[in-house]
């Protein structure tokens, strides 16, 4: 047990580097649980995967705060609504099965890597183009989309929330991934309220993992910050290649 908390844990770091910069922390977190935990309920290893990211999004977003200018005014209306459509979502998934999204979500994430490759300037500067009631409303759309999507589905979230900061709101990748992650500690937070109170977190492992993924967060958001957007965007790439790559071997493996 003590090896496979060892292991966990350094799972648990990257998951919160990666995240903290681009998102798509779960992609190493979640199988690393599946794979070392077998014998553990699904809905507890997804419980326990919450509860340790949760800590390293928060901390990212209070890091990025402090360093770049974050429109709260169009984050708070975008945060309480993907608060509300993540539990709506999560609601949805007993009367939908979820696996009927993959096919879609492919296509989707296939058009934003090559939209972000042939877009070379993409993000590279930041350049808001709405205006302030624009962005609210923008803000509300984006958050009730997406949260309905995390509380659903999940994966990708993240890549999905920066990919709609630059190209609808035109944000840099670095305020792009500073405003997502605002937006996925809100979802994040109503996932692990729901978790809690169902008792489905493994605490013994959950605790220690939060702790290694908030470390992972703290490098994660500092390097992000210290080389700035084109760092943002080259690692976007990689993740949303790996997504892509994921979606691709579910839809062959079925």
């Amino acid at each position: 047990m003590t090896l496979t908390l060892a292991a966990l844990c350094g799972f648990a770091f990257l998951a919160g580097f990666i995240d903290a910069v681009v998102g798509g922390g779960g992609l190493i977190q979640v199988p690393a649980l599946f794979v070392l935990l077998p014998q553990v309920p699904p809905a507890t290893l997804l419980g326990t995967n919450k509860f340790a990211s949760v800590w390293g999004t928060s901390i990212a977003t209070a890091q990025y705060a402090r360093r770049v200018s974050m429109p709260w005014h169009a984050l708070l209306p975008a945060c309480a609504a993907a608060f509300a459509f993540s539990f709506f979502g999560a609601h949805t998934v007993s009367a939908l099965q979820p696996d009927v999204l993959r096919p879609l979500i492919l296509v989707l994430m296939i058009a934003v890597l090559a939209y972000t490759l042939w877009k070379k300037d993409l993000g590279a500067l930041h350049a808001p183009k709405l205006t302030r009631n624009h962005e609210i409303a923008t803000g509300i759309v984006v958050g009730c989309v997406l949260g309905f999507y995390d509380g659903f589905f999940g994966p990708g979230t993240g890549s999905f929330l920066i990919f709609a900061f630059v190209g609808l709101f035109g944000f840099s990748f670095l305020a792009a991934s500073a405003s997502a992650k605002a937006v996925n500690a809100t979802t994040n937070l109503a996932a692990v309220g729901y978790f809690v109170y169902t008792d489905n977190v493994l605490y013994k492992m959950a605790l220690p993992m939060a702790a290694c993924n908030i470390a992972g967060s703290i490098i994660g958001t500092r390097l992000a910050l210290r080389k700035g957007s084109g760092f943002v965007r080259g690692l976007f790439i990689v993740v949303v290649c790996a997504l892509i790559a994921r979606f691709a071997w579910d839809a062959l493996a079925r």
